[in-house]
């Protein structure tokens, strides 16, 4: 008996005939209209985050929020004074230094480092070349008393960034230094 009731909604034709329903006439209509008008638009929402979050709208985004805030966010080289004027940052390497570790009395061990240093404002490179050999001599007699164990780890790294810049900024007052930054450093 199902068998005949199912074969009653197909005409004549093999097709499915709606009019047998009755109340759920407009179903079909509805269901074509969800698939043709919200499955394309979770594809292009899901392509649209999908391209978001791998960088490719990296360059629309940018347009649109202005090339102003995006330049300077990925420069990086500007900070703002007391007064809301933009300053540059300026960086002077220093020569690279060669130095023995203490080892105690053991097989020697070197220290080759090459240092930038930031310096507050432009003017500072001159007042810089001039206490050069007066920096040199400070991180020199400073890096000879360093052991291995005192460079080992991030610790050991903060440690002596936070002493070379406090000897400088000793060396070179009135002028400031800002940041010691390290450009290369090999332990042998």
């Amino acid at each position: 008996m199902a068998d005949d009731d199912l074969d009653e909604d197909i005409d004549e034709e093999g097709e499915y005939d709606e009019d047998e329903e009755g109340e759920g006439g407009g179903g079909g209509g509805k269901k074509k209209l969800l698939l043709l008008i919200v499955l394309p638009l979770l594809l292009v929402i899901g392509g649209a985050a999908g391209a978001y979050f791998m960088g490719y709208l990296d360059p629309v985004l940018a347009m649109i929020v202005g090339e102003e805030q995006t330049a300077e966010g990925e420069e990086g080289d500007s900070k703002e004074g007391e007064d809301g004027v933009p300053l540059t940052v300026v960086f002077y390497d220093l020569p690279e230094l060669l130095v023995n570790l203490n080892t105690g009395g053991r097989k020697t061990s070197y220290l080759k480092i090459r240092i930038s240093l930031e310096l507050e404002k432009a003017e500072d490179q001159a007042k810089m070349e001039a206490l050069m050999p007066r920096v040199i001599d400070n991180f020199q007699v400073y890096l000879r008393e360093l052991r291995v164990n005192d460079l080992k780890g991030s610790a050991g790294m903060y440690r002596l960034r936070e002493e070379m810049l406090t000897r400088v900024n000793a060396a070179v007052a009135p002028a400031r230094v800002n940041d010691v930054l390290f450009k290369e450093m090999l332990v042998q």
